[in-house]
C-alpha cells in the first residue's frame, strides 16, 4: 500500500486571510478570509478525499481498516487525528477545549492539540494559560468587566517553536501566525471571550462562558513553548495519551524509512521537499500524508526538510 494524499478542505473564518496562497503557494477555492485547511479529517461534516482513488477517508477505513490502521481496528471508529493548517491573520477568540470528564457531561468532545509555528510575522504572539496570581474568582470578575486581557499569559513567538495544548488549557492565537495544528479528532471549542469582534455575518459570535469556566485549568500558570530547533536531528515536540509527535530535520540526501506492519503514521512536511525512492513520487512543503500500516516507504530529502511524524494514535 502506498502513501495516501488528500485534497484539503478549506474553511472560511473571520480571523483568516490569504496566507495559504501567499506563503504556501496554494490555489484557494473561494474569495475572502480562509482560516483553516483541514488536511486529514474523518468527520460527519467534513471528509478528506484521496487524490488517487477519489474515495473519502471514511470509505477507505470501511473497506481496508486493517491495511490502513493495523490488526483489530474497528472500521466504524473515526480516524483518531485531525490535521489542519491555520492562517491566523487576526487574533482568534480566547477559548478552551473541554477535558474528557467535562466533555462527557456537556455533550462535547475532548481535544488535545499541538501547534507548530511554520511562519510568524514580526510581532506575532500566542496567548496560553494565565498569569501569576490569577484566580478563578478574579477571572470571572474580569469577564463581567470586559477586562480579561491583562490576566492571560501572552508571549512573543518565533518560527519553529512548538507547543502542546492538552484539553483544559486556556488559549488564543494572536495575529500573524501560520500554524500546523495536529489534534484529536474533535471540533468542540468553548469561547470565553472574543475581543468584541463580529462574525462574517456581522453579528457577535456565540460565547460559551459557563462551559468554559467548567473546562479551564486554573492552575495552568504562564506556560511557554518549546524553542525552535533547526539543526539536523530529531526531537519530540508532543507526547500525551492521544498521540506523540516527533520533529525530524533532514539534510539534503538524508532518508526517512517506514517498514510495513509497524503502525500507521501521519507525515507533515513543514519545509523542504521529499521523494519516495521506489515510486519517485515527490512531496512538497505543506503536504500532509497518511502512512498506512501496510505501507513500506523510503523517503529522501531532495533539499533540507523538516518533517513532523505523528504516531501512537491507534
Amino acid at each position: 500500500m502506498s502513501l495516501l494524499r488528500f485534497r484539503p478542505v478549506y474553511q472560511p473564518r473571520v480571523w483568516g486571510g490569504r496566507a495559504f496562497a501567499e506563503s504556501l503557494g496554494r490555489p484557494l477555492p473561494f474569495e475572502g478570509p480562509v482560516g483553516e485547511a483541514w488536511e486529514i479529517v474523518d468527520r460527519p461534516e467534513a471528509q478528506s478525499v484521496d487524490l488517487a482513488t477519489g474515495k473519502t477517508l471514511r470509505e477507505l477505513l470501511l473497506s481496508e481498516p486493517e491495511a490502513i490502521m493495523g490488526p483489530g481496528y474497528d472500521p466504524e471508529r473515526p480516524f483518531p487525528i485531525l490535521v489542519k493548517w491555520l492562517d491566523c491573520s487576526q487574533r482568534l477568540s480566547l477559548q478552551v477545549h473541554p477535558p474528557k470528564t467535562v466533555a462527557d457531561r456537556l455533550g462535547g468532545e475532548p481535544k488535545s492539540e499541538c501547534w507548530y509555528l511554520a511562519d510568524v510575522s514580526e510581532n506575532a504572539a500566542l496567548i496560553v494559560g494565565l498569569r501569576k496570581g490569577v484566580t478563578r474568582r478574579r477571572f470571572e470578575s474580569a469577564i463581567e468587566d470586559d477586562a480579561l486581557e491583562p490576566l492571560v499569559n501572552r508571549f512573543p513567538v518565533q518560527r519553529g517553536q512548538a507547543m502542546l495544548l492538552e484539553s483544559g488549557r486556556l488559549h488564543a492565537i494572536d495575529a500573524g501566525n501560520l500554524i500546523l495544528e495536529i489534534q484529536q479528532n474533535s471540533d468542540t471549542t468553548y469561547r470565553v471571550y472574543d475581543w468584541g469582534r463580529k462574525g462574517l455575518d456581522g453579528k457577535p459570535r456565540q460565547l460559551h462562558v459557563e462551559e468554559s469556566l467548567q473546562s479551564i485549568d486554573f492552575e495552568d500558570i504562564e506556560p511557554l513553548p518549546l524553542p525552535a530547533f533547526s539543526e539536523p536531528g530529531e526531537r519530540i515536540i508532543a507526547d500525551c495519551p492521544e498521540f506523540r509527535i516527533r520533529q525530524v530535520n533532514l539534510s539534503a540526501g538524508q532518508t526517512l524509512e517506514f517498514q510495513a506492519r509497524q503502525q500507521s503514521r501521519v507525515l507533515s512536511i513543514v519545509s523542504g521537499q521529499l521523494q519516495e525512492l521506489r515510486s519517485k513520487e515527490e512531496f512538497e512543503k505543506s503536504e500532509n500524508l497518511l502512512v498506512p500500516f501496510n505501507a513500506d516507504v523510503k523517503l529522501q530529502a531532495v533539499k533540507a526538510a523538516t518533517v513532523l511524524i505523528t504516531e501512537n494514535f491507534t
